[in-house]
């Protein structure tokens, strides 16, 4: 019990200590916390005293950063207004070296950088800089025309002519512009024209000018030969030679034409933007082409100096150029109209040439001094014949010739006298024409007219029918021959009976001839005498010795004189026969026709009255096998 009230007291004694200890610091505190209210007030009211002194001053010194701001960007812009006066001198050493000695790269980057200050200036368009944009600008105009001339080194190294017939005869292509020089090219050109649209909106770049005015007489120079050599082929050794085809380098020379016209659009469409590539293409071409229509006139000249012999090269130049034409079309979709009119003085000769050929036939027909005596066959015909076959080698430019002058064209003189201006006519504008029909009836035509002039010609000339049906008979021969071991066959097959027709008329002329020994075997039978009927029927029912038993003496002496006259006119139309000069097919054809007028006349008269001189052959000259037989020696 005495322990418990002594514990308790201790505690009681430890409580009452902690407590003392924490009133004690709660007294610090309260005197701790008067002290600093005291000094807020004091501080408060220093503040009050500092704001009151400082307040102006904070005001003024942000006044003068405003200022001191505003002045910084003031000097930033005289700087950058002075800086385009101050890029002149930076630049022009660059500019004045040129881009070989300073490089293609650092003066491109220079003038980009001039013309960037000049346009920076040009809008300040303050008065104290109009000097300095003014210097400006010479020093890029100074440095763009530097570098077109560096263009147009840099294509110069490049663009010496080539012997063309290196890459034709080995159907190499022709060379490009190397990859450097395209690269280098290229940005030129690039910058150039971007500059220009900047400047000027849509202007044309000086470049495209330049790129032709290099390649253009490359391309020139590089056709040259070729096209000395087309003239120089078509000259001729031997005043009558017939042109053959492919024998003129007109084809060498389209060939290298389009080689090199092909890799320059190749070059263009790597330097130069899509809008761009057919102005420079037909600028770079036009050198070339002109010469090219230089050459076509002096082969036009030619041709039409010798047009009946050169008439094919018209032709063959027509198909040359119509697919040189064609094949650039196909390709780049340019120079098909400057081909065209560079064409179109062959094209006309081509033209006219149909109409001056059958007129030349006519002429030369007419101009003949004679002909053949004895019924031959002229040359001429010979001649028209070849030169149609000929035509056939160059069919398909002549069909289009003759699409474009309609079928019959060459009847009227518009075709040997057409103007450039001339309104053509519907039948240009068939399009279902069949140009190689229209050559058969041209051929038709050209025949027909031959044929004519030869039958207008001999008929003064030569003596008696027989002669001239021989002589046409001969030539329409000739003519029908030619067609059927030609290429003309196809074409003529259906218009065969057109010649056929000539060949009868000469053989109806000449039978007309055989009409008066074949009247002499015509008697006389009189059917109410005797009351019986002539026997009739083969010739073993005929009994000749009883028919002339029956005849009076002035009868069988009439029969007597048919034979004679008989005899006299066979014999002479028989040597006339065998003295006139005909084709194999002419001979046939008229010892046939002479065969079958005579002889069964001959054996019927032969069969009745044979009798008449008793086998003698005073009267009787030929019996039924003789005169058989020379029938047989006629064909």
């Amino acid at each position: 019990m005495a322990i418990s009230l002594g514990t308790r007291q201790a505690a009681d004694e430890e409580a009452r200590a902690e407590v003392e200890v924490l009133n004690s610091r709660l007294e610090k505190t309260s005197q701790l916390t008067k002290k600093i209210q005291a000094s807020l007030s004091r501080l408060e009211s220093s503040g009050k005293s500092v704001q009151e002194a400082v307040g102006p001053l904070y005001g003024n010194t942000r006044n003068l950063q405003t200022l001191g701001t505003n002045i910084d960007q003031i000097l930033s812009a005289i700087e950058r207004i002075r800086q385009p006066s101050d890029i002149k001198s930076n630049e022009e050493e660059i500019i004045r070296k040129g881009p070989e000695k300073a490089g293609l790269a650092a003066f491109l980057s220079s003038l980009k950088r001039v013309s960037k200050a000049l346009a920076e200036m040009q809008q300040t368009n303050l008065r104290s800089n109009q000097q300095a944009a003014a210097d400006l600008s010479r020093l890029l105009k100074s440095g763009n025309t530097q570098l077109e001339g560096h263009f147009q080194r840099l294509l110069q190294e490049d663009s010496r002519p080539l012997e063309p017939l290196h890459f034709i005869t080995k159907d190499k292509p022709f060379p490009m512009l190397s990859q450097d020089k395209t690269t280098r090219l290229g940005l030129i050109s690039s910058y150039i024209v971007s500059t220009l649209r900047q400047t000027s909106g849509s202007a044309e770049s000086p470049i495209l000018q330049a790129y032709a005015s290099v390649r253009g007489p490359y391309l020139t120079a590089t056709l040259q030969n070729l096209a000395s050599a087309s003239v120089n082929t078509a000259r001729k050794k031997t005043p009558d030679a017939i042109y053959r085809q492919g024998t003129n380098g007109m084809a060498t020379y389209a060939r290298g034409m389009e080689g090199a016209f092909l890799a320059e659009y190749d070059n263009i469409c790597a330097l130069f933007s899509r809008d761009e590539w057919g102005r420079v293409f037909n600028l770079t071409c036009q050198g070339a082409i002109s010469e090219l229509a230089r050459t076509l006139r002096d082969l036009n000249a030619h041709i039409k100096a010798n047009l009946t012999t050169d008439c094919y090269l018209a032709y063959e130049i027509v198909e040359v150029m119509s697919s040189l034409s064609s094949n650039l079309e196909s390709r780049t979709g340019e120079l098909k109209p400057s081909f065209a009119a560079a064409l179109k003085p062959v094209r006309e000769t081509a033209k006219s040439s149909l109409a001056e050929l059958m007129d030349d036939t006519r002429r030369k027909i007419y101009n003949l001094p004679t002909v053949f005596p004895d019924g031959s066959a002229l040359p001429i015909t010979t001649d028209t014949m070849t030169r149609l076959q000929t035509m056939v080698d160059f069919l398909r430019p002549i069909s289009s010739i003759m699409i474009s002058i309609g079928d019959g064209g060459w009847k009227t003189n518009t075709a040997s006298n057409s103007s450039m201006e001339q309104i053509p006519s519907l039948n240009s504008f068939d399009v279902s024409a069949d140009g190689k029909q229209i050559f058969a009836h041209y051929c038709i035509d050209t025949i027909d007219a031959l044929l004519q002039s030869l039958e207008a010609k001999a008929k003064p000339l030569l003596k008696g029918k027989p002669t001239l049906g021989v002589f046409i008979a001969n030539n329409a021969t000739v003519v029908d021959r030619m067609i059927r071991n030609s290429d003309l066959q196809p074409l003529l097959s259906p218009r065969m009976n057109d010649i056929e027709k000539w060949r009868k008329t000469g053989a109806q002329l000449y039978t007309m001839a055989w009409r008066e020994p074949s009247a002499h075997l015509l008697d006389v039978q009189y059917t109410n005498r005797g009351g019986q009927r002539p026997p009739s029927g083969s010739a073993a029912a005929i009994d000749s010795a009883a028919i002339l038993k029956g005849l009076s003496s002035k009868d069988k002496d009439a029969v007597k004189e048919k034979f004679r006259l008989f005899n006299a006119s066979f014999d002479d139309l028989v040597a006339k026969h065998k003295a006139l000069n005909m084709e194999q097919e002419v001979r046939e054809l008229l010892g046939r026709q002479v065969q079958q007028m005579i002889e069964p006349l001959y054996c019927r008269f032969w069969d009745r009255y044979h009798e008449v001189d008793k086998g003698k052959g005073k009267y009787v000259k030929y019996d039924k096998s003789s005169i058989s037989g020379v029938f047989l020696s006629l064909a």
